[in-house]
């Protein structure tokens, strides 16, 4: 759904190139003065320090690199999208290309002398930090000032079902679309979180609607209206001056990128791969798995260790807890965590753990809460059983159950499992619909990037924990 340019979004695109120029500016001037006033590391005598001029020259390549680079990013498009942490992936692929860009036009200007090595990479850290800091400030100021601007975005939605009651909540709670849900229009079933005053009526009275409210944005959900009914649609809009979106159905979205082939000159069609399909892609995944395992087998033996005590200190048993799990491709293996139950806890209660289930011990629902008890996963990770991103791994029993239940659930095993996921970081963990984790693992394994890993990583870290019991 498109926006309707207003003023505050050139101003917000304004502030944003504002407050980078501000950060790439002091960023450098922080670099230089650590590299040659303060002298971490020794100045060579005989290459001697910048002048003022030649620190200008420097810092207004950089500026120019990092505005040309951001914009081509898209990093200046407005209104914002989702929360920060969302775009910090982003940014810092952005800052990494700029500092690339730094250095080819540095080379294709034949700067004598060349910015310091050494300044560089303190300027690095510094911009990233800066940029970071800068743009999480605006973004705060800019979200506060959105929910109190008056709505530009009038919607009307076509259907009334779950997914039209979901994407309007959607709308409802993102400050910086300034949407306001004018109704829905009936064509079918109707959610009973709809009520009968918000349906306005049925798709054959849209011209007396258009004309009785005030409405710029059409948004059509419900992909079962024949073709040409959406064609009159669009037309409809086009005369009212409406703007037409539509959310698109599943086999839409999964033949976004179709796989063709020819047999005896027959064309076959068939659905995309998985990103993790190809093999670069996986050998990409793999080996910051096993960085990540790494670090976090180093930093994480502390937490074990500490969390080890306390484990044996609240109650009797083994400090780790292992399980089977099923994983790729359906094979099975044992998940390693830090026990957060009573000991046979399976026995007491089997099953989900619920809000205030008494089998989790009061260290357990720490560690529960703040994910630690999942740091011996980095393990498994290292053994090449799990990743570190990834559709968390389930019980075979579970899997049996559920493959006969749920459309496509056996495709969530198509790569390995992980210690975290696109579901759980948007609160699907727990007593929690199985359906709708589904729907986000399979969106993850058919959209997956590295971007998109760190993305998860980042929200995974500084997100919130719900249904973390």
């Amino acid at each position: 759904m498109r926006n309707s340019p207003t003023g505050s979004t050139f101003l917000s695109c304004l502030a944003a190139m504002t407050m980078d120029v501000i950060a790439v500016v002091i960023g450098f001037y922080v670099a230089f003065w650590a590299r040659f006033d303060l002298a971490v590391i020794p100045v060579d005598a005989t290459k001697g320090i910048p002048t003022p001029q030649q620190f200008l020259t420097f810092t207004a390549l950089g500026v120019v690199a990092f505005i040309l680079v951001f914009r081509w990013q898209g990093l200046y498009v407005r209104p914002h999208r989702g929360r920060f942490e969302d775009q910090i992936p982003r940014i810092v692929k952005s800052i990494g290309i700029s500092f690339l860009c730094y250095i080819a036009l540095e080379a294709l200007f034949r700067l004598d002398p060349r910015i310091s090595r050494a300044a560089l990479g303190i300027a690095a850290s510094t911009v990233t930090l800066l940029i970071l800091l800068f743009r999480y400030v605006t973004y705060r100021i800019e979200w506060n000032l959105a929910r109190k601007l008056p709505k530009v975005n009038h919607v009307l939605i076509v259907g009334a079902d779950h997914l039209a009651l979901r994407i309007s909540q959607a709308l409802q709670h993102e400050p910086f679309m300034r949407a306001a849900v004018v109704g829905y229009i009936s064509t079918g079933e109707t959610d009973e979180g709809i009520s009968l005053d918000e349906l306005l009526g049925e798709l054959d009275e849209l011209p007396s609607i258009f004309e009785s409210n005030d409405i710029n944005q059409l948004l059509l959900c419900d992909s079962r209206l024949p073709h040409d009914r959406k064609v009159d649609l669009t037309v409809l809009c086009e005369h009212k001056y409406v703007r037409f979106s539509m959310v698109p159905d599943l086999f839409t979205h999964m033949t976004s990128d179709i796989d063709m082939m020819t047999l005896a000159g027959v064309p076959v069609i068939g659905l995309n791969r998985y990103p993790l399909d190809k093999w670069s892609n996986r050998f990409i995944k793999r080996g910051v798995d096993i960085v990540g395992a790494l670090f976090g087998l180093a930093g994480g033996s502390i937490i074990i260790g500490i969390s080890a005590i306390f484990i044996k200190l609240s109650s009797p048993g083994p400090i780790f807890y292992r399980q089977e799990r099923c994983g790729e491709n359906g094979k099975s293996f044992n998940i390693y965590k830090l026990r957060t139950m009573v000991a046979d806890a399976e026995s007491v209660k089997p099953g989900w753990t619920v809000p205030g289930d008494p089998r989790i011990t009061k260290v357990g629902a720490f560690l529960r809460r703040t994910n630690l008890d999942e740091v011996p996963q980095f393990w498994n990770v290292l053994m090449g059983q799990m990743s570190v991103v990834g559709p968390r791994p389930e019980r075979p029993i579970y899997v049996e159950q559920f493959k006969e239940e749920i459309e496509r659930y056996m495709q969530r095993h198509v790569s390995r499992p992980g210690m975290t996921g696109w579901a759980q970081v948007n609160g699907l963990r727990g007593d929690t619909s199985i359906e709708e984790r589904i729907r986000y693992d399979l969106h993850y394994l058919e959209n997956w990037s590295l971007s998109f890993d760190f993305k998860i990583i980042i929200k995974t870290l500084i997100g919130s924990y719900r249904n973390a019991y």
